[in-house]
């Protein structure tokens, strides 16, 4: 393989439809292998965009504009960073000869919460919690009524728990529905009702597909990493996992089995759902996933280096975790904030093994996520200990 400089005549090039933190990290790690960068997003001055070399600003759901940038840069990778984008352009791209990470199909199934359950259940035959479908409010109350109360409603697409809601009596289920339909990415009804099933932990399964030197695929997965959510969105993880070889195993098999139906190159975040002796799949993420940030502190190559390599055709040797290692957020609690400012980040970094990343993202929302602490230890308990500790140091202003 041949990488030209970039903003010459032969760089190599690929293309983030998205550009929040994800989009950043995978942005560096491009910038460090000598590719050319070129961001899009919905709004100007997200993440990515500060440590590319261009950037453009559309509406992600209109086809014509994603098709005419890509049209336009024509990059050796198309890597979707986000939910929000028109995915019948992608798949019109990709027949169209332009490499889509990890494909098109996939990133349409993944980004749809029901086509996706569709495919875990029907085709894989994977374990998962009782569901139905529903596109209307009267819809959703017999399918609450047939799963069950409490059962959760969730829009069919939309991300880090936008929708989720959570209900209890069939009182509740229109207000419910309207309220989930609200968040959806896009215009859509449709919703999926789950089964509420007690979450003792939750593990993403990182698992990626590359070339290897004779030109053939292959899948491999990382050391689980292990989660809880307070809510409905990522909080916090940590690495290596500390659920048993067992449920490691049975976790590493779901994923495998999903990425290898799925096909295509680079890294998916497969979520696991553990509740008591049922190991169910819950989700899958066609990237980097947010709960994987903790890579960058406990893995010899980050998921970030592994999703662009994976993008331009280059191998990766077996991942190593290098320490036990956490992460957790910083978030916003203040609403439309342009600017903000980020205090005691140097108390937070007194304590040692403790890193902050700060996003960049230019104004706030209410539990928007603007920064992380990483943090290594001997142990992920005290990884765990010290990233809580110098989270709840450092205020968004």
């Amino acid at each position: 393989m041949e990488i030209g400089t970039p903003l010459f005549e032969g760089s190599k090039k690929i293309l983030l439809l998205g550009s929040g933190e994800l989009g950043k990290e995978m942005a560096i790690e491009a910038q460090r292998m000598g590719l050319e960068v070129i961001t899009v997003d919905r709004y100007d001055l997200a993440p990515a965009m500060h440590v590319a070399h261009r950037k453009y600003v559309i509406d992600m759901m209109n086809p014509n504009a994603v098709k005419a940038v890509v049209k336009r840069e024509n990059p050796d990778a198309i890597i979707a960073e986000i939910e929000a984008i028109n995915t019948d352009a992608l798949v019109d791209l990709e027949s169209n000869g332009f490499r889509v990470i990890p494909n098109a199909n996939a990133v349409k199934a993944c980004m749809n919460r029901i086509e996706l359950r569709r495919f875990a259940t029907e085709k894989l035959a994977l374990p998962t919690t009782k569901y139905a479908f529903a596109e209307n409010e009267e819809e959703a109350k017999h399918a609450c009524k047939d799963i069950g109360f409490p059962c959760l409603i969730k829009p069919e697409m939309s991300s880090s728990g936008h929708g989720h809601v959570l209900v209890n009596k069939i009182d509740d289920v229109e207000e419910a529905y309207r309220e989930s339909v609200s968040h959806a990415r896009g215009k859509g009804r449709r919703v999926i009702v789950e089964e509420f099933v007690k979450i003792d932990t939750e593990l993403t399964v990182l698992t990626y597909r590359y070339y290897s030197n004779s030109g053939s695929i292959i899948t491999k997965t990382i050391e689980p990493i292990e989660h809880k959510r307070p809510s409905y969105y990522y909080v916090e993880s940590w690495h290596p996992s500390t659920v048993s070889r067992e449920v490691k195993e049975t976790a590493r098999g779901i994923a495998q089995k999903v990425v290898e139906e799925l096909g295509g190159l680079g890294i998916y975040g497969v979520e696991i759902i553990v509740s008591g002796n049922r190991i169910l799949f819950s989700e899958v993420a066609p990237r980097p996933h947010d709960t994987g940030l903790v890579t960058l502190a406990s893995s010899d190559i980050n998921e970030f280096q592994i999703h662009v390599r994976s993008a331009i055709g280059l191998p990766i040797p077996e991942v190593k975790l290098v320490s036990p290692a956490a992460s957790h957020v910083i978030l916003a609690q203040t609403e439309n904030v342009w600017g903000p400012k980020f205090i005691n980040v140097e108390k937070a970094m007194e304590i040692p093994g403790v890193q902050v990343r700060l996003f960049g993202k230019p104004v706030t929302y209410e539990k928007r996520r603007m920064g992380i602490v990483l943090a290594t230890g001997n142990s992920v308990e005290e990884a765990i200990e010290k990233v809580r500790k110098a989270s709840s140091i450092i205020l968004v202003k």
